[in-house]
């Protein structure tokens, strides 16, 4: 059966790929370079659109339309289905979360995750998070849900409860908001497995596991987060971080030495970047045109 949206798309790649890995693309480039590598499914970051896009600190500073403006760059050039953080909504009401919605579906996205923290959010793995009540954040979740333009547009609650208020209140959120209509729970900041499996277990549906590094979550393998039901398994900005570090390394070593030769052999090359981006086809394009204009 043909695929219809690319909601359907992530729905199909969840239940073929257990559990399923997606990665974090911080531009439409990385998302190209995640299908190349193999993934089924890629992810865009809040934090990264602030600290990347925006040079900002992950603290409920971007907006709606510097997700977007990502969003739509990436799934312009890449077919994988992509996951969105959309913090909490991008705004204080149900009227905010749906226009959230319906402009992912839009641009092109497949799934959002949306959270419980207040609207001053921090990262999910630093101290001194505060979190709605959990009327408020089933309130956010059934707003979601009523505003889909595409059934299979996937809506994923996100809660950071756990740090806040201890594990069965997280538990507790995660119950009420697939009831509320959630397709899938982000329970934020696990620190071991046996957690994942209490939240599958309650839950019955797919989970995610934030594997990101330097946070509180250990960096489990995917043959252990599948031991413990866990469904998804996202690597927020592990690339982005990788670049980040190879910027910083190039950028001193240029300034030091008056030369990039000490560093070129750290570098993709330009037949690499034609070759990854399809330059090629474009060029042949354009040769083609020029053809048939010298032709008349």
């Amino acid at each position: 059966m043909a695929i219809q949206s690319a909601g359907a798309a992530f729905r199909k790649a969840v239940q073929e790929e257990s559990p399923l890995q997606v990665i974090g693309a911080i531009n439409a480039n990385h998302a190209l370079l995640a299908k190349r590598a193999g993934f089924k499914a890629i992810y865009l970051s809040g934090g990264g659109v602030a600290a990347g896009s925006l040079g900002l600190p992950d603290l409920g500073i971007s907006n709606l339309d510097d997700v977007l403006t990502d969003v739509r760059r990436i799934t312009d050039v890449c077919d994988l289905p992509l996951l969105v953080d959309v913090d909490t909504g991008f705004g204080s009401s149900a009227f905010n979360v749906a226009r959230t919605v319906k402009s992912m579906i839009k641009f092109g996205a497949a799934a959002i995750h949306i959270e419980d923290q207040v609207g001053a959010k921090r990262c999910g793995h630093r101290p001194g998070k505060e979190i709605v009540s959990k009327q408020e954040m089933v309130d956010r979740i059934k707003a979601a849900v009523d505003a889909r333009t595409d059934d299979n547009f996937v809506i994923m609650a996100r809660t950071d409860a756990l740090a806040v208020e201890g594990l069965d209140a997280a538990i507790e959120r995660a119950v009420a908001c697939v009831e509320a209509g959630a397709d899938m729970i982000f329970p934020e900041a696990i620190t071991d497995l046996p957690m994942y499996k209490q939240f599958a277990a309650a839950v019955k549906v797919p989970i995610l596991a934030n594997i990101t590094e330097f946070g509180s979550t250990p960096l489990f393998t995917v043959d252990e987060l599948k031991s413990a039901d866990v469904g998804i398994v996202l690597y927020p900005l592990s690339a982005f971080r990788a670049m980040n570090k190879a910027a910083e390394n190039v950028y001193t070593a240029i300034r030091r030495d008056g030369t990039q030769k000490n560093v070129v052999d750290t570098m993709q090359t330009r037949m690499e970047l034609y070759d990854r981006i399809g330059y090629h086809a474009f060029e042949q394009k354009l040769d083609a045109l020029f053809a048939q204009q010298k032709n008349k």
